[in-house]
């Protein structure tokens, strides 16, 4: 079962063009699934039936995980299975489920417009580090992209003379995102006064954002980054990069932006991905009815 995994793994990297990330998620879910196979004693494929999820659902729910975990590490398997049945390693189809957990999904955490003013302030703009991590928080809340999406652009990827990026998402596909006004002025400001000092001619870089060494900035880094900024600005909110790209998904729909156009801009393949932040915007609607209506 070990090596039919590590043959899914580079199916997913190489044909599916999943991220590292992704291939990661389902390394460590698929290695669990294994687990269970083992402790259960289910290892015969011609024994299995829609009990095998039920069983691996419990053995997830006595290792107190949560519901939208197991979801996740229920849908890892199906896929790998199902992976393995079109490429005729298993005889008969996986099983159907008989029962999947519930999963509520938790509407995303947002920053106000005043607290997105007060995290931009923070970053020292004497220092190119400073400068760099400015751009990085203004180039990522003022397009949406993902953190992934922001430290691998490259400087090929920026077209400022249109105030256009083109970015890379999910499975290569690709589109370009517009930049505002302010977000053209940090990009050119770090471009001539910071990276200069980052970039490294003995070991060139075409990476956008460099760390000290000259080597292009990695995710963890940035989210300590973006962490002690908004400690520093007095945000207790708990807050990842992705809090960047949902508050501008409802910073867009609460100015009365198509669902559609945020769609595109996200790179959302279903528009239903998206729709969650409709209630985002809902939720706001409501508080603004409570405040200014007589009858609120």
């Amino acid at each position: 079962m070990e090596s039919h995994i590590d043959g899914f793994l580079d199916y997913l990297a190489r044909e599916r063009q999943a991220s590292a990330h992704t291939v990661n998620a389902y390394a460590v879910d698929l290695r669990q699934f294994c687990d269970y196979l083992r402790w259960s004693g289910r290892t015969d494929p011609d024994e299995w039936d829609a009990t095998l999820w039920e069983g691996f659902m419990h053995y997830l729910r006595r290792r107190s995980m949560s519901e939208s975990s197991i979801a996740r590490k229920l849908s890892a398997a199906r896929t790998f299975l199902k992976h393995l049945y079109r490429r005729g390693v298993l005889e008969h189809e996986p099983p159907d489920a008989l029962a999947t957990p519930r999963v509520h999904r938790a509407l995303p955490s947002t920053l106000t417009p005043h607290e997105l003013r007060r995290l931009l302030l923070q970053p020292p703009l004497d220092t190119p580090y400073g400068l760099r991590d400015r751009t990085m928080l203004e180039t990522m809340y003022t397009t949406g992209m993902r953190v992934s999406e922001l430290l691998s652009l490259t400087l090929e990827q920026l077209n400022l003379s249109e105030a256009l990026v083109r970015v890379v998402g999910k499975r290569g596909r690709e589109r370009w995102l517009p930049l505002p006004t302010s977000t053209v002025h940090w990009l050119q400001r770090y471009l001539s006064d910071a990276r200069p000092k980052l970039a490294r001619p003995k070991r060139p870089c075409n990476a956008l954002f460099l760390n000290d060494r000259g080597a292009p900035l990695s995710r963890i880094s940035f989210w300590n980054k973006l962490k002690e900024y908004a400690a520093s600005a007095g945000i207790e909110k708990a807050i990842s990069p992705h809090t960047l790209r949902h508050s501008f998904a409802v910073h867009l729909l609460n100015g009365g932006a198509d669902l559609r156009a945020v769609q595109e801009l996200l790179g959302h393949e279903d528009i239903s991905t998206t729709q969650i932040y409709t209630q985002v915007s809902l939720d706001h609607l409501k508080e603004v009815y409570k405040k200014a209506h007589p009858r609120g």
